[in-house]
């Protein structure tokens, strides 16, 4: 699979491929990510060394305006969270020296704009908790003002015209927002130097793998068991998606692990009370990041968090099929864009407004229901479910694919939500400027109306308007030949101590 993505756009530029900047051959050929200095740094200045920090963290890093007009609090649907993007890509900072990039096996790269590794880092409102959210590199979005592409080229569209890395993280921030409701609060940027350098500082860190992990691309040679990791070795690791099941998914997995690790390593006592060791890691940081915000102050928001509090998970997927761009085929991560609203919610919890609402009745709650599940004619079926219960019902029809049954309604319907929340057990109420009124949304998870307790009719038959999923009742969905697969929005947590993966 190439890191460049091929683009469907919507002006004039279908099939376009970005160049790729002067790149060099490096081992491995795939972009290294680099997010792990950032949640280090964090971790590192919550141990109340921030007023030392500051002057070691001011030197280098380059502030750049990405939030200014694209942060809006419209349908917000965290309150008072706050969502850092962290970015990880192959861009080397300017003072990197060539025996640094020696040490990397690689040289300069003349200026690279896609972006590697993308995670929202959600911290709840008081500060102890928080979740790593993975959104694959080469998920199929819709990128505005350019069409369908890879997420990992947004940031690159946005340098073109004059925009250079201020326009890429805007327009990525945008593409993230718009893609999964969560509004981004502020920007950070890491470089792979930053990466190897802090990981470097830290010393080797420990690793468990349930298999033993071979890939002559990335370097990784690693066995079965626990694998102490330097610095190159940490590269290798989680970089790696050859020879794992489902590619660029499982990688993110390695990331969201090694991360989890490298905070366990850092709230430590040998980190945390050795003065040097932590200056180091500073200074490694500090001259490979671009962010829009104060790092300290930034910082101090990650005070409370404990590795055993940082969870991981990744954007809800349907799979990862090969589509056909201009005649060329590729690869692609297929979001599960029905279900994302669910599982940001499952994330952030329930509005305020919804869990102080009252159900309300039957008789004045309008539902339609759309099909998402795979299964022909479940819409009609629990359309006739609804109306024997006394729900006021209109005509059923198809929606996209999606595995989560969910509950969509705007603003202000929370009571109509609930009541039919009542009848749909296990439905996720999710609150979306997306629909008009109170919508149902069946899934793949086989969660419906439940028929009410007086004999019912016979099985009801699509109606007209309803398919299966994905717009046609003649063909099965691509998910339902992949649903064996597990779930890819498992929330997991790494930050215990033995934890192994696959």
């Amino acid at each position: 699979m190439s890191n460049d993505p091929e683009q469907t756009t919507g002006n004039g530029r279908r099939g376009f491929t970005p160049p790729r900047h002067g790149r060099q051959k490096r081992r491995g050929g795939v972009i290294l990510p680099a997010v792990a200095g950032v949640l280090t740094m964090g971790l590192l200045l919550s141990g109340g060394y921030a007023a030392y920090a500051y002057g070691r963290l001011s030197t280098g890093i380059t502030k750049i305006d990405a939030i200014a007009g694209n942060k809006s609090d419209k349908d917000d649907v965290d309150g008072q969270a706050q969502n850092i993007l962290l970015v990880g890509d192959d861009h080397r900072p300017d003072n990197a020296t060539p025996e640094q990039m020696a040490e990397l096996s690689t040289q300069s790269d003349g200026g690279a704009t896609n972006t590697d590794t993308m995670i929202v880092l959600h911290i709840n409102a008081d500060g102890t908790q928080a979740t790593m959210i993975s959104f694959p590199r080469d998920s199929y979005v819709d990128i505005p003002g350019v069409g369908k592409g890879k997420l990992n080229s947004a940031f690159y569209y946005g340098t073109l015209n004059g925009g250079g890395d201020t326009g890429g993280a805007k327009l990525l921030i945008q593409t993230i927002q718009n893609l999964s409701g969560l509004s981004i609060d502020h920007y950070v940027r890491v470089s792979l130097l930053g990466f190897y350098q802090v990981v470097k500082e830290l010393g080797p860190v420990d690793v468990c793998l349930n298999q033993a992990a071979k890939d002559p691309y990335s370097g990784v040679d690693l066995p079965a068991g626990k694998s102490t990791l330097d610095a190159k070795q940490a590269l290798s690791f989680v970089r790696q998606r050859h020879g794992l099941p489902n590619g660029d998914l499982d990688r993110n997995i390695r990331q969201q692990y090694f991360l989890s690790q490298e905070a366990r390593k850092v709230l430590s006592a040998g980190t945390l009370l050795n003065p040097v060791k932590m200056g180091n890691i500073l200074g490694a940081v500090g001259g490979s990041i671009q962010t829009d915000t104060d790092l300290v102050n930034l910082a101090t928001q990650m005070r409370n968090l404990r590795p055993g509090n940082i969870q991981s998970a990744t954007i809800p997927t349907l799979g990862t099929p090969t589509i056909y761009v201009n005649g060329s085929a590729l690869s692609i991560v297929e979001v599960d864009t029905v279900g994302l609203p669910a599982f940001v919610q499952s994330l952030v919890g329930e509005p305020e407004e919804y869990t102080k609402a009252t159900a309300a009745q039957p008789a004045t709650t309008t539902v339609t229901v759309l099909n998402g599940s795979g299964v022909t004619g479940a819409a009609a079926a629990a359309g006739t479910n609804l109306t024997a219960r006394g729900f006021q019902v209109g005509a059923p029809g198809s929606s996209d694919t999606t595995k989560t049954t969910q509950i969509q309604y705007p603003a202000g319907q929370e009571s109509q939500a609930k009541a039919l929340a009542a009848v749909v057990p296990g439905a996720v109420p999710v609150r979306t400027a997306a629909v008009t009124g109170v919508t149902l949304v069946l899934g793949s998870d086989g969660k419906t109306v439940t028929a009410p307790a007086a004999p019912g009719g016979a099985a009801s038959q699509p109606a007209s308007g309803e398919s299966a999923g994905s717009g046609s009742a003649s063909k099965p969905s691509k998910s339902a030949s992949s649903e064996p697969k597990p779930s890819s929005t498992d929330v997991k947590s790494y930050g215990k101590e033995g934890v192994c993966i696959n």
